[in-house]
């Protein structure tokens, strides 16, 4: 079958924009269904239309048992077993007894009421309940530092808070107002260190509770304007922005990003494992809800037969679920696609020779509008199964996605890949691509939901009068675009602004480029950008974008001075490859040792300089020196975001020895 290529509906106007999508010209769209303008009735709407279908599901726990490694170290090893699931009028009915608890808990109206827990149906059912009884919802990552968790709960007042076992025991510092603690888990547990005065309860109690009749609080539905979620980004600098997100705002965006999935219904399987703390699983997982889609919760432990918890013979939640709908973080991509290649360079040189006829093959079928159903189903169709072999679109957003990455999961996975650019400041959504669209590094065209101006950065010598494509700093406007951040009028004065239509803007600090067919690029960051002594400016992120092919590197920070004439970086390098490299040069010893080896340091140095001549890098922007790190950087080392962002600050202050070092003790 040919796909179609001839037609292109995104064209858009001319320079200088706003650029939109091409269905939205006249007017940008604000909901799905006319009438349902605020969250709780986006629940009503989906539980009266889909009362019988599953809605949220959960896999039992079989058993658990600790597993010793061959290092010494312990790994918590689980047996699951099927899925149990909720209707949507169960998870309707559930939602609305344990909101009426809350109230009865002196829960108040437009008061706030934070939830820290991690993804599960739980969530989700806190989250509705608040939606219907108008409680703005806070809602922090359960990796921020416990400063971050304290100074989030201090700011927005809190006095009920809705959380997990695990996270309590270990991550939760109560705050000064705190009250009330309930606890998602089932099991009636006791705390032994509770600050006197605070009543702990679990979910169940609480729901209970607010079935009782004499409890029964008539739901205040909250305008479309009211506070829905007031959610806290683990920003890359400083200390966290509570980003204030209107229930409008929640439904223009998720009606954007809904527009973008073809032939999404009821019948569609999506599988929750992101942290719903983030604008990007959250949304994703309101868009399914408000289609009767099916959600399965997992987690990135237990995600594939290979997850580091599933016990060896035993299945992962996608082999179980068998997901059609997926979000993933460039970062899980990137972990898939360096597995599958280490298994093909494992394998016979017969399997291996055919693995690569299929693959190019394949690229130079799909880049004609054609599809490759033998080679699918023959070459193809073990990979595929790695996320349960239906997945018919996997979105990607949070950080970008390298372009190998992207191509081999849309051949390989033979599923289409769309990439989107949307931040917390605009409910996730801003520019998805089209299913078709195989090009790497777009994030495609505006959403219905949004429009996009380009604004000049004289600093960085990006203009939108640029030919052959208009360049410049991204604003985005819409409904989506969110109403500031919580108690910081000075920032918002910053980020945000009012046209003199009413529309609201954002600035994104992100530099793009719109092609002719109006597919977007994000080619810079403002806060990325270094001066060099000699008056160069080189793009930091632009140089770890391309490192980051390398075969070699699994994660580079790149980081400049400017009283330096040169580029310096930290790398994580690939344990696989590194240590074949290490066995070559006959270097011997720990893992530590290896990466400590100066030897090493220069090979991996020549290595990355050549791939950068071959990317063509300037000759300023390529790392003169560099330094291995022998620990991955993950969010609770601190070193790196949710969405797996370098977190530029901290990473400065960690190699802050070897920043000295590199630039010869200055």
């Amino acid at each position: 079958m040919k796909l179609k290529e001839d037609m292109n509906p995104l064209l858009l106007q001319v320079f200088p924009g706003p650029y939109r999508a091409i269905n939205s010209q006249e007017k940008l769209v604000a909901w799905l269904h006319p009438g349902v303008d605020s969250l709780d009735k986006v629940f009503e709407y989906a539980a009266r239309k889909f009362p019988e279908r599953d809605c949220l599901g959960t896999r039992q726990v079989l058993s658990e048992e600790d597993e010793l490694q061959p290092n010494g170290k312990v790994f918590k090893k689980v047996i699951l077993g099927n899925y149990n699931w909720l209707s949507y009028d169960e998870a309707y009915q559930t939602a609305k007894c344990f909101g009426s608890g809350l109230a009865a808990l002196g829960q108040k109206p437009r008061c706030n009421i934070a939830i820290f827990c991690e993804t599960r149906a739980e969530w989700i059912i806190a989250a509705q309940a608040c939606f219907m009884y108008n409680f703005p919802l806070v809602t922090l990552y359960s990796t921020l530092g416990p400063t971050a968790i304290a100074h989030g709960l201090n700011e927005t007042e809190v006095t009920h808070i809705i959380t997990s076992k695990d996270l309590l025991q270990s991550r939760l510092k109560v705050p000064a107002l705190l009250q009330y603690i309930i606890v998602v888990d089932r099991k009636p547990t006791t705390w032994p260190d509770i600050p006197r005065g605070i009543m702990v309860y679990n979910m169940d109690t609480v729901q209970d509770l607010g079935s009782k009749p004499e409890n029964n609080a008539h739901s205040i539905h909250p305008m479309p304007s009211d506070i829905a979620v007031i959610m806290y980004t683990s920003g890359s600098t400083g200390i966290p922005k509570g980003v204030m997100i209107s229930h409008s705002n929640i439904i223009a965006g998720i009606t954007g990003m809904a527009e973008r999935i073809p032939n999404l219904d009821e019948t569609d399987t999506y599988i929750g494992y992101l942290p719903l703390a983030h604008v990007l699983e959250l949304s994703a997982e309101l868009v399914c809800i408000s289609h009767g889609c099916r959600i399965g919760y997992s987690s990135p432990q237990t995600l594939a037969d290979q997850s580091t918890k599933i016990k060896k013979g035993s299945k992962g939640d996608t082999s179980v679920l068998r997901p059609t709908l997926m979000a993933a973080v460039p970062e899980i991509m990137d972990r898939i696609y360096k597995n599958v290649m280490t298994k093909v360079e494992g394998m016979s040189s017969f399997q291996r020779t055919l693995f690569v006829l299929a693959y190019n093959y394949k690229m130079e079928q799909i880049s004609k509008g054609y599809s490759t159903p033998l080679c699918d189903s023959l070459v193809f169709k073990r990979v595929r199964a790695l996320l349960g072999g239906n997945t018919r679109v996997l979105l990607s957003g949070g950080a970008p996605l390298s372009a190998a990455t992207q191509r081999f999961m849309n051949i390989c996975l033979c599923c289409p890949v769309g990439q989107g650019y949307g931040l917390t400041e605009t409910c996730g959504a801003g520019t998805i691509s089209e299913v078709w669209d195989y090009s790497t590094g777009r994030v495609g065209a505006p959403l219905v939901c949004s429009e996009i101006t380009l604004k000049d950065w004289e600093e960085g010598g990006y203009y939108s009068t640029d030919k052959p494509n208009p360049r410049g700093e991204i604003l985005l406007g819409g409904p989506n675009v969110t109403m500031g951040y919580y108690k910081n009028e000075s920032k918002n004065r910053e980020d945000f602004f009012v046209d003199e239509n009413g529309q609201r803007w954002f600035c994104t600090g992100d530099i793009g480029e719109f092609h002719p067919d109006g597919c977007l690029k994000i080619i810079d960051r403002k806060k990325d950008l270094v001066k060099l002594q000699a008056g160069e400016y080189v793009s930091l992120g632009k140089v770890e974008a391309v490192l980051k092919n390398c075969a070699l590197i699994d994660n580079i920070c790149a980081y400049a001075n400017s009283d330096q004439s040169y580029v310096i970086s930290f790398v994580v390098p690939n344990h696989k490859q590194l240590t074949v490299l290490a066995e070559q040069m006959h270097v011997r010893g720990t893992w530590e040792e290896i990466c400590n080896s100066t030897e090493m340091e220069k090979e991996v140095l020549r290595i990355i300089t050549e791939a950068a001549i071959s990317a063509k890098l300037e000759r300023f922007e390529i790392p003169k020196k560099i330094r291995l790190s022998a620990e991955p950087w993950t969010p609770e080392t601190g070193l790196v975001t949710d969405a797996f962002k370098l977190k530029r600050k901290e990473l400065k202050s960690h190699y802050q020895e070897d920043i000295e070092r590199m630039y010869g003790g200055k």
